[in-house]
């Protein structure tokens, strides 16, 4: 494993947006143990990108999930900049996800409901933007995902590749300093899948946004910064 990827846990380095250390979770299950992450250590800087590979199962998406505060670890510890999330309230953890952190699913998880851009909108108007701020920025994000000519097509309205790039652009437009990305292609054929690779690359390179991605496709990891194996449970630098 990498040294950058290893440190004393609480320490912080001066670009690090997004941290674990000796992070794991065991759960329970008609009494026995499951281990499903040991003793993980992670770190991603400012305009870092990195990519978790491993088979179904590995743990991938729970350590997305505890990266993003969205599960408690049962061990270790995690870090949103120099800010550890160990005794957060829940209402103080959701609170830094929308300001700082953007989460994009395998599966869209657009309102059905709502145009594109009011989906995108949507964690501004929650955080209490103004709609005028909130649509403006919504429409701002969604031009750079190549969805201009999108704004008032409802989800039902969009193709596959274009309801994850608003899903993508939903996650971006708090202007995070990281996004996690959980199989974010998975659902996509591979013209559509290298498309939104190039979003997310796009974000990166334009916002300077960090990228943690987890994906099944290691051609597509390759590209990113760093790529990590996540196998029985321990994250390994290949």
């Amino acid at each position: 494993m990498n040294k950058d990827t290893q440190g004393a846990a609480g320490k912080v380095t001066a670009n690090q947006v997004l941290a674990c250390e000796h992070l794991g979770k065991t759960y329970r299950d008609v009494g026995a143990s499951l281990t499903i992450l040991d003793d993980v250590n992670l770190r991603l800087g400012a305009g870092d990108t990195v990519a978790i590979v491993g088979e179904s199962g590995s743990g991938k998406s729970t350590l997305l999930h505890l990266l993003a505060g969205l599960e408690q670890p049962t061990h270790g510890e995690v870090f949103h900049g120099s800010t550890s999330l160990t005794n957060l309230s829940e209402a103080a953890r959701s609170e830094l996800r929308n300001q700082h952190l953007g989460f994009v699913y395998q599966f869209h998880h657009l309102l059905a409901e709502f145009s594109a851009q009011e989906n995108v909108a949507m964690p501004l108007l929650i955080r209490g933007d103004s709609r005028k701020q909130a649509m403006a920025a919504a429409a701002a994000v969604l031009s750079l995902v190549g969805l201009s000519k999108r704004l008032d097509h409802r989800p039902s309205q969009l193709s596959g590749g274009e309801r994850q790039r608003a899903a993508i652009a939903r996650a971006l437009v708090a202007k995070p300093n990281a996004l996690l990305a959980d199989e974010p292609t998975g659902n996509l054929d591979a013209k559509t899948a290298e498309a939104t690779w190039e979003v997310l690359e796009t974000a990166n390179a334009e916002l300077g946004v960090g990228l943690l991605i987890v994906t099944h496709a290691r051609p597509l990891a390759e590209r990113l910064g760093r790529v990590f194996e996540l196998n029985a449970g321990v994250l390994i630098d290949v």
